[in-house]
């Protein structure tokens, strides 16, 4: 089905937002407790399902709630539609320090493969699913695991990520990526995971055991901090380990901040 036509705005800088405007009866899906505010005049539902097959049977509301186990999202994804005559909005939030990367996937090959945990919102009529990684290697080593999120359709989707995000384009060439710098390809990359050179350097070398490779004709998304690496570093400056923090402690309120995202 075609994607509903919406037009947005992204706030902010480190800890931004996307405000998205609607039309009369056009829908927002937003993945759950992503909503910062709404204006009247906008419903909200929590359904088991992106929408993008509205006649979907009970074997194919029991898959997709397999799927959203499988990378760890919640169960239900939130659709807001606007039922009142003129524009109304709806912002959406990224739960932590980084950046809202706005993709128009008709633009993009109609497909793109992400992160886990990294959808925020797209328009109606976008299909959320999983993808699994095509090689062992990639899924054991990976940073992601075997489980991959897809983002299919022809309309607008918003992903975030930690950090500074830049964008590469592939035109045959390859990249080599550090597996959790990695937010997303388009269709046309190939991904696959190598050893980081010889054992030594694996070791020693500072940079992981293990490396992305992406090849062939397309665009990657990288970010400068994943989250994870940020929260190795708050562990390691508090000179404790999270599981001996004090629970009252400022130390205490961060691990089980970092427990969240975990």
């Amino acid at each position: 089905m075609a994607s509903h036509v919406i037009d947005y705005k992204i706030y902010g800088d480190d800890l931004q937002f996307v405000e998205v405007e609607l039309d009369p009866g056009e829908t927002i899906v937003g993945e759950a407790g992503s909503m910062m505010y709404m204006e009247e005049g906008v419903s909200f539902e929590a359904k088991m399902g992106d929408g993008s097959n509205p006649d979907a049977g009970v074997f194919d509301a029991f898959v997709n709630i397999g799927k959203r186990i499988l990378t760890k999202e919640s169960i239900f994804l939130t659709h807001f539609t606007a039922t009142k005559e003129g524009k109304s909005h709806v912002g959406f939030a990224a739960p932590y320090p980084g950046k809202i990367i706005p993709m128009d996937l008709e633009k993009l090959k109609g497909e793109v493969t992400c992160q886990k945990s990294s959808f925020l919102c797209a328009a109606y009529g976008t299909k959320v699913s999983i993808a699994l990684a095509k090689r062992f290697g990639a899924g054991l080593f990976g940073g992601e695991g075997f489980i991959l999120q897809k983002l299919e359709g022809d309309g607008k989707a918003f992903v975030h990520a930690s950090g500074t995000v830049h964008l590469k384009k592939l035109e045959g060439n390859t990249l080599y990526v550090d597996t959790g710098c990695l937010v997303a390809f388009t269709k046309g990359v190939e991904y696959s995971i190598e050893r980081a050179g010889g054992l030594k350097t694996m070791i020693f070398g500072g940079e992981g055991l293990f490396l992305a490779k992406l090849s062939g004709h397309g665009y990657v998304w990288l970010q400068s901090l994943p989250f994870s690496r940020l929260a190795d570093r708050v562990i390691s400056a508090s000179h404790v380990g999270k599981n001996k923090v004090g629970e009252g402690s400022d130390l205490g309120a961060i691990g089980k901040i970092i427990d969240l995202f975990n």
